[in-house]
C-alpha cells in the first residue's frame, strides 16, 4: 500500500530540506532488500527479495566474513514524438550480512529465481582444541 501524503513528525530543518526531493507519492518498502534468515542443521538461508533485477545485475560477495548483496540497474528510454525526449532511472540497492570469518566463498550457493535471491551459507564447525599433555621431570 502507498503512503499519499508524508506524514513523519519533522524535528529538525534538515528532515524538511530533505523532503523537498523525496517524491511526494512513493513506497517506503522500496527502500530495502527484505530478508528471510533460516537457521538449518547445517547452514542458514537466506531469502532476499529482489524484484525486478536480472540475474546479471545482482552481484554477491564475501570479504572479511561479511556476505555483500548489491544490484544496480539503469533504465532508459527516448521518446521523439513525446513531452519529453529522454527519461532515465537507476535503481541500487546493498547490504551486508556478517556469517563469519572462517567461511569460505566456494562453499556459499546462490541461486536466483522469480525475484528472489537464495542463499545458502554453511555453518562453521567450531574447531576442537587437542588436548595436549606436557611431561614431568
Amino acid at each position: 500500500m502507498k503512503n499519499y501524503l508524508q506524514t513523519r513528525p519533522q524535528t529538525d530543518i534538515f528532515d524538511a530540506f530533505e523532503d523537498l526531493f523525496r517524491p511526494m507519492f512513493y513506497d517506503e518498502k522500496l527502500d530495502s532488500m527484505r530478508t528471510d534468515i533460516r537457521e538449518t542443521e547445517q547452514s542458514y538461508e537466506l531469502d532476499i527479495e529482489l524484484p525486478g533485477f536480472e540475474k546479471s545485475e545482482i552481484k554477491v560477495s564475501l570479504e572479511n566474513g561479511y556476505l555483500t548483496v548489491g544490484a544496480e540497474k539503469e533504465e532508459k528510454e527516448e521518446h521523439k514524438n513525446a513531452r519529453y525526449l529522454r527519461k532515465e532511472c537507476r535503481v541500487s540497492c546493498r547490504r551486508s550480512y556478517y556469517v563469519g570469518e572462517d567461511v569460505e566463498q566456494e562453499n556459499v550457493k546462490a541461486k536466483y529465481e522469480n525475484g528472489v535471491l537464495s542463499l545458502t551459507v554453511p555453518k562453521m564447525q567450531p574447531k576442537k582444541v587437542e588436548a595436549k599433555t606436557i611431561a614431568i621431570d
